[in-house]
């Protein structure tokens, strides 16, 4: 596991803490439960120990989330609840 949220509910913004080997690109892609692209992120890592607010998800509705991210060879899928 490279990356671990600091919790499986949010609002308005998803907190990572990164734990991958520097200079590869990280993407990130968060989907609804219906599969549909709601928001994508990439970005350098810069560290080996790092961690990344995602902003911005403020407007998404309530409900289910599968957040799905990559770096390099590496995958990971993780389920979050958007909540009020």
């Amino acid at each position: 596991m490279f990356a671990k949220l600091k919790s499986s509910f949010f609002i308005d913004a998803l907190k990572l803490q990164l734990t991958a080997p520097k200079g590869k690109n990280l993407r990130g892609v968060l989907k609804d439960d219906k599969g549909s692209v709601c928001s994508t992120i990439e970005k350098d890592i810069s560290s080996e120990r790092e961690e990344l607010v995602w902003s911005g998800l403020n407007d998404l509705p309530y409900g289910r989330y599968t957040l799905e991210l990559s770096h390099g060879e590496d995958e990971m899928r993780l389920n979050l609840i958007k909540r009020v």
